[in-house]
């Protein structure tokens, strides 16, 4: 079979996948400072659902020691069950601070610790939790791989590991925009355009569910168990 031709009369060449947008920590610590003091009132309200999605799939697990990734600023954490132990990192000190004034103003004694960690790189042993979160989170890293090898590798065999965030849109008029945004990843401390592939295909982990939930049709949650 003949190869198909440019323009230019030379064989067409296939385009490589897009890479990611880049980001860095900095970028991220800036954007979170910003948005601490509103983001529960905005962020926090728009996403009510998937998070509470998330944590329901994780308090229907037998008593455990749960890490949150991205903790931000504890809006999740009144709603674990308190059969559970809950340790929260974030990278934000900002974000941290709101959280540590809300677990002590509501006595969240199932709150372990809040930890301002990089997320890229724990120091937590291997095997250490029963399960692990990251919502909205994925997509905020500089690299998203390098957050799923700490979850695997903090998670023990067996556990579970639950994904809630926003993926790109595969087309119309979403995906569009989203892939006009993405230049502004950097500004934003986030990646508007978020392949679900960058996700998938880990032989760590064991898809178990992938569900979309219901707001404005922009979330979608991934269970995983830890093989």
């Amino acid at each position: 079979m003949a190869e198909p031709m440019g323009n230019s009369g030379r064989p067409a060449v296939a385009k490589a996948p897009a890479a990611l947008a880049s980001i860095s920590d900095s970028h991220v610590i800036a954007a979170y400072a910003r948005w601490a003091p509103t983001y529960d009132r905005w962020f926090g309200a728009f996403t009510t659902r998937p998070r509470r999605t998330a944590v329901a799939e994780l308090n229907s697990l037998p008593p455990g020691r749960i890490l949150e990734f991205g903790v931000g600023t504890g809006i999740s954490l009144p709603e674990f069950d308190r059969k559970h132990r809950i340790v929260g990192i974030d990278l934000s000190r900002d974000m941290l601070a709101i959280a540590r004034k809300r677990v002590a103003k509501q006595k969240l004694a199932h709150v372990e610790a809040l930890e301002e960690m990089d997320a890229e790189n724990l120091s937590f042993d291997d095997g250490s939790f029963d399960a692990a979160t990251a919502m909205f989170v994925v997509s905020v890293v500089p690299h998203p791989d390098r957050l799923l090898a700490e979850m695997v590798r903090v998670v023990r065999p067996g556990g579970r590991v639950v994904l809630v965030n926003h993926f790109t849109a595969d087309k119309g008029p979403r995906a569009w925009v989203e892939r006009w945004m993405s230049r502004f990843s950097a500004k934003l401390g986030w990646r508007p355009d978020f392949p679900i592939e960058q996700v998938l295909g880990r032989p760590e982990l064991k898809l178990v569910e992938r569900r979309s939930v219901k707001a404005f049709e922009l979330f979608t949650m991934l269970v995983f168990e830890r093989v």
